[in-house]
């Protein structure tokens, strides 16, 4: 009976690699017995090794009480799309790079707006409508829970 080699295979992990760089595809994955490993070309999400992101300063300063009124209404608003799922939310496609929206950004229908990871899968959340971003209601990196209101889109 051969004895199971801890760790990873990194041999495997190179061959996979140069089926990527061989094929053009965008990432590989294989799976044998209890292991199971996907790998992903660079500016596109891995998760065997996921992305380290830094928090991002919020979107929104702190308000006076006074001003939270409004801001409570907006996420109320018809136009806020709200959290499809449990997750975290990401604001750029990788750590470092440009977010996808920000405040006054005008949006098509079905763009990229956000990622939300779950379960180690990278879902990207698309507009719901064409419109203006109004508000960003979410940081970069924060767990978002089912129903919560991330963007506005006016």
């Amino acid at each position: 009976m051969a004895d199971k080699k801890p760790g990873i295979d990194q041999a495997l992990i190179r061959d996979l690699a140069n089926i990527l760089n061989d094929t053009d595809l965008t990432e590989i994955e294989v799976e044998q017995e209890d292991l199971r490993i996907r790998v992903s070309r660079a500016g596109t999400p891995v998760a065997v090794s996921m992305p380290t992101y830094q928090a991002q300063p919020a979107v929104h300063a702190a308000q006076p009480v006074a001003a939270a009124a409004p801001a409570e209404t907006s996420r109320n608003s018809k136009n806020a799309l709200t959290a499809p799922m449990v997750g975290t939310a990401y604001l750029a496609p990788a750590p470092g790079a440009r977010p996808f929206i920000e405040v006054g950004t005008v949006v098509k229908e079905g763009q990229t707006v956000l990622i939300i990871e779950a379960m180690k899968t990278m879902n990207q959340i698309p507009a719901p409508r064409s419109g203006k971003v109004t508000e960003i209601f979410v940081q970069d990196a924060a767990p978002v829970e089912y129903g919560e209101p991330l963007i506005v889109i006016e």
